[in-house]
């Protein structure tokens, strides 16, 4: 098995505190965020940044559904971690200042893929697939904040 990884970035016009916040709100603003991947969305405990714990589905493809529950933490400033109780993904959000009241935020997941011929299709296709998907997540993020 190797890991496989999923990562894009986007320059937003707000300044980093505005979007972290925004991103760590899970229990107000994040739901808005998602598109039309994501379902069953549910706070659990928490719903602001570190020690929230969060469920949804994220389907990737027509086939692959993945059932998430999500442990955040805030390991460092600006940094959102989510780790996947039901997985080995770990998605990774980091803002930082990227110039005169703009940021650039950079989603990263990881996870241990298959091995064999499906973990090739894996690592061929799904960091494509979900780098789509959080391109999304990123341009809504953009509409939300730059208001």
């Amino acid at each position: 098995m190797a890991q496989v990884e999923a990562s894009t970035e986007r320059v937003v016009a707000a300044d980093p505190e505005t979007v972290f916040d925004t991103l760590a709100d899970y229990s107000g603003t994040r739901a808005k965020l998602l598109p039309e991947h994501f379902s069953e969305y549910e706070v659990r405990e928490g719903g602001d940044g570190e020690g929230t714990l969060v469920h949804w589905k994220l389907q990737a493809t027509s086939k692959r559904v993945r059932d998430c529950l999500l442990e955040v933490t805030e390991p460092s400033d600006g940094e959102l971690v989510e780790k996947d109780r039901n997985s080995s993904m770990v998605t990774t959000w980091r803002v930082t200042p990227a110039g005169e009241g703009t940021s650039r935020v950079v989603v990263t997941s990881t996870w241990q893929g298959a091995g064999g011929i499906g973990g090739f299709f894996e690592r061929t296709f799904a960091p494509k697939g979900l780098g789509r998907i959080y391109d999304a997540v990123l341009a809504k993020l953009a509409a939300e904040v730059e208001k």
